[in-house]
């Protein structure tokens, strides 16, 4: 395969470029009942990372030339990725995890340096000492090597529960896609990772009483302009010892690890153009930063011809069996997976 054969393969689902001006006021198509009309299949992959990385200080954005840069230095490695030759692993060795081809995060840099646009440093703000506890408790109970003596000491996204719906939406290492459907006073945005939707009522509706937490909380909408801005309460937190989900740098549903609805998320979803909803998020809870923090990125509609499948996570989730298999054997044999 050539390199612009690989080129035109993965080039329909980079991101477009996220200028500071980007944003700017357009002629909003309308839904037949008057509201604007934010539905489409859309990508939030993107290669800018969460937080800005400390080496580049307070530079907040990329060149056009780094932009193309970076974007460059991911094609060439995921084309020699895909053409290295396989590589066998040994019984009781790393057997790894996936492999370049089944990992979609994207190509492209959104333009900024990190998805967090505020504080100014581009890096979540500091945490409270509680915070702090809950963070470290959590990180003890929970080391990636186990042991695992049930399926309770896997996290939420190993065991099929939760994973990058949100809020707040962030990209993920694969199944970046997602569907926003509308219809008179109800916006539904269906998740391709793991099995979810999110009913975010329009109507007007108050929230459900705080003593009722759900995993992805309780959201409401409204519309400011052409902007739906979306309020989250009621997100479900556990204790700082309990799963939480894996691989999630924001930990958001143990930031708190009591049954206060301490945390609020705020989300806005502007369409910028034919092909492009631009995606702000906003999160604050005292109980574990110093202050509310605020990030951003671009949904991009996807080619006509690419399609959402259904992810089987439970019915596929063979990891579980073997992980916890695999730890009976190791048992077994007097030894654990840390020896």
């Amino acid at each position: 395969m050539t390199q612009s054969t690989f080129r035109m393969l993965v080039g329909a689902a980079t991101l477009a470029l996220l200028t500071p001006t980007s944003v700017t006021a357009q002629a909003t198509p309308k839904t037949p009942w008057g509201d604007p009309d934010l539905q489409g299949t859309y990508t939030n992959k993107t290669i800018t990372p969460l937080e800005r990385p400390e080496s580049l200080g307070d530079k907040e954005f990329l060149t056009n030339e780094e932009v193309a840069s970076q974007e460059q230095a991911r094609l060439d490695r995921n084309e020699e990725l895909l053409l290295a030759p396989p590589r066998r692993t040994s019984a009781g060795g790393n057997v790894g995890g996936y492999n370049n081809f089944w990992l979609d995060g994207g190509t492209r840099p959104t333009g900024r340096t990190s998805l967090i646009s505020d504080p100014p440093t581009g890096r979540m703000p500091p945490r409270t000492s509680s915070g702090m506890s809950r963070k470290s408790a959590h990180d003890d109970v929970f080391p990636v090597e186990g042991p695992f003596d049930s399926w309770e000491d896997l996290e939420l996204n190993d065991r099929c529960l939760v994973w990058s719906a949100g809020p707040p939406m962030l990209p993920s290492a694969y199944n970046n896609n997602f569907i926003i459907m509308q219809t008179p006073g109800l916006v539904s945005i269906y998740i391709e990772m793991i099995h979810d939707f999110r009913m975010i009522p329009i109507d007007g509706r108050d929230h459900i009483p705080s003593s009722i937490p759900q995993w992805h909380g309780n959201s409401r909408g409204h519309w400011e302009g052409d902007t739906l801005v979306v309020t989250t309460r009621n997100i479900r937190k556990t204790e700082a010892n309990a799963a939480a989900v894996g691989g999630d740098q924001v930990i958001l549903r143990v930031a708190n690890g009591s049954d206060e609805d301490t945390i609020t998320v705020t989300e806005r979803f502007t369409r910028v153009d034919a092909d492009t909803v631009h995606y702000e998020f906003t999160i604050e809870d005292p109980t574990h930063w110093t202050d509310a923090w605020t990030g951003e990125f671009p949904f991009v509609a996807l080619p006509e011809d690419e399609l959402l499948y259904e992810y089987a996570c439970h019915e596929g989730n063979y990891s579980m069996t073997n992980i916890l298999g695999g730890e009976r054997e190791l048992e077994k044999a007097g030894r654990t997976n840390q020896q």
